[in-house]
């Protein structure tokens, strides 16, 4: 659902706002002097309809979750990658 607010409300009432958008997948667009101006949405709803993902990362980040992958840390990938630039690095010696 899409609601049109002024810029005054939304500025007064923005984490109100923020929690609508999150919660009850609300739209808001503010406007300035009766003009359009900007939308505030979940990010969500912004994925889902406005940058959806693209076909091959979604399978490239299915496989990932099937490996267990997505539960590396930061430390576990520099890790990973540090193994790997060194193997690259003996392989080029």
């Amino acid at each position: 659902m899409t609601r049109q607010i002024a810029a005054h409300i939304a500025r007064t009432q923005f984490g109100q706002i923020m929690e609508r958008a999150v919660q009850n997948d609300e739209r808001f667009v503010v406007d300035r002097r009766g003009e359009p101006a900007v939308v505030i949405m979940s990010v969500a709803s912004y994925l889902k309809n406005v940058a959806p993902e693209d076909k091959a990362l979604k399978a490239i980040r299915d496989n990932a979750k099937r490996a267990g992958l997505d539960k590396l840390s930061m430390n576990d990938i520099n890790k990973e990658i540090a193994s790997y630039r060194r193997e690259k690095h003996r392989q080029a010696a």
